[in-house]
Parts: structure tokens; sequence; C-alpha cells
């Protein structure tokens, strides 16, 4: 028998590529209330302009906003709360010496996809506008390039 696939909708943040060089990712656990799982397992999140910060050895999501379904409301003021991140010692150690080096500690993607909703966090650099200028032109490049091989003018 197969197990039912559950309507779950992606939730990226598609900016922070754009605007930092990011390094290894990790994956954290998130601290949520019943009706804020249900509204991220049908895609009413978003992590737009969301920052981690880590306060008395504990990462904590800043800035994040989880939108209401029908049926269970979330007050605005719980909306865009802080909610702690679960992750190993280890791992928020080493975030934490990231922090110090002055690198920004960013939140990449929601992950809805399993038992538990978890959230794919990053170290990242933040980019001059020369640099993304330059990554845009990289990529325009490259795609011409690859049109010209597959046969275009």
């Amino acid at each position: 028998m197969k197990k039912k696939q559950a309507n779950t909708k992606q939730i990226v943040n598609r900016r922070a590529r754009h605007d930092y060089e990011l390094g290894d990712s990790l994956v954290a656990g998130i601290s949520l209330t019943g009706a804020e799982t249900k509204a991220l397992r049908m895609g009413h999140g978003q992590i737009r302009g969301a920052y981690v910060q880590v306060r008395d050895g504990e990462l904590w999501l800043f800035n994040a906003s989880i939108h209401g379904t029908s049926g269970m409301d979330i007050d605005e003021q719980t909306q865009t709360r802080s909610r702690k991140l679960l992750a190993k010692r280890r791992e928020i150690e080493a975030l934490q010496a990231a922090k110090q080096q002055g690198r920004t500690i960013v939140p990449l993607e929601v992950l809805t996809r399993g038992k538990y909703i978890k959230v794919r966090i990053a170290v990242g650099k933040g980019k001059k506008l020369y640099d993304k200028r330059q990554t845009l032109k990289k990529r325009d490049e490259s795609r011409r390039i690859a049109h010209v091989l597959k046969g275009g003018r």
C-alpha cells in the first residue's frame, strides 16, 4: 500500500542566492505550534528577509512570517515571532564562529516533506553591487553559449 502524498508547496528564499555568497548549508529543526505546522505544509509561509542569530547558545529564526489558513487563524503578533531552531551543539558553535568572522546566517528553504518540518540554513557573505552584476553577466553568457551550442543563433 502506498503512502499518501502530502500536498506540500515549497517555501524558498530565492533572494538569498542573489544577495549572499553562500557556503555549506545545514538542516535544523524548527519549534512550531500546530497551526503554524499546518500553515507551512500548505505553503503559507515566507522566509524572504529572514535571518538567524545565535543567542545564549541557541539558534533563533527572526523575521520569518507564517500566515494562518482557513480554519486555523494565527494572530498578527505571532505570525512574525522569533522561532527556536534545533541543531547540535557543534553545529551551533561552528555557526557562532562564522558569525564572529562577519558572516551572516541565512535561511534558504523550509523543508516540509518528511515527518518533521526543518529549515535549511547557510553561512553567507554579503555581495557587493558589482559582484551581483558579475554574477548576472556570467549567467547570461553561459545561457547564450548553451543556446548557441544547442543550434540556436
